[in-house]
């Protein structure tokens, strides 16, 4: 069983490079490779990725974050298919999953499984509020269901759950999904939402196995996502 652990990045998440490093190397698979992605304009950031003993190559720059982070997803499909591996374990660079994550993965037995990775947002009183972003359907007739994000009652359950949307953070899928479906290269954003509406249309079902909750090193970033777009922070 051979895994590829495929992390698209750019100088963006240099914040948090040295804790995920830290994390990263604690997984505990035996028959793994970690591969990074950088599609910053310049090659300083895949220098200091390197320095720290990882491998990672360069992908295509363009103006649009969103596609870079696409591309950077299918270089990573493209290595999994030519190299015959298994499954692909897509993870944010500010993303540490629990160290036998893996494990867990396979045990589940599904194609395609994500995990939890809390995304930070304001509430109605102004506070920071955290929400799982992790999506069941909520059932109707429509070509495209309505979602509403699990509960913390489920998130807490630590079950495998059938889910319809999850964001792009730690996703674990067989090399078998992506003979149907790749992510669009030609999108503004929301590359991962797409994704998830490919699967669907696709009859590829969505598990989310709650026990795999990930740290999500959101506090201390240089740069927030705004109207897709990749802003410096105050």
């Amino acid at each position: 069983m051979k895994i590829l652990i495929g992390i698209p990045t750019s100088f963006h998440k240099e914040y948090c490079l040295n804790k995920f490093s830290e994390g990263i190397k604690e997984l505990t698979f035996k028959e793994k490779e970690i591969l990074f992605v950088d599609n910053s304009k310049d090659n300083d950031y895949i220098k200091k990725i390197k320095s720290l003993d990882f491998q990672a190559i360069k992908g295509p720059y363009f103006d649009s974050p969103i596609q870079r982070i696409s591309a950077s997803r299918n270089i990573i499909i493209d290595k999994a298919i030519k190299e015959n591996f298994d499954y692909i374990l897509f993870l944010d660079q500010d993303t540490i999953p629990p160290k036998d994550s893996i494990e867990r993965f396979l045990k589940g037995n599904k194609p395609i499984i994500c995990g939890v990775v809390f995304s930070r947002a304001k509430s109605l009183n102004g506070k920071p509020a955290y929400t799982p972003n992790v999506y069941k359907v909520i059932p109707s007739d429509k070509e495209l269901p309505d979602m509403i994000e699990l509960s913390p009652e489920e998130i807490a359950s630590n079950k495998l759950l059938r889910v319809v949307s999850c964001g792009g953070a730690c996703i674990f899928a067989s090399r078998k999904v992506f003979t149907k479906i790749r992510f669009r290269e030609d999108l503004r954003q929301f590359e991962d939402r797409w994704f998830c509406i490919d699967l669907y249309k696709n009859n590829i079902p969505l598990y989310c196995d709650t026990s795999i909750r990930c740290r999500h090193l959101v506090t201390n970033r240089d740069y927030v996502w705004k109207d897709g777009e990749l802003i410096k922070s105050k």
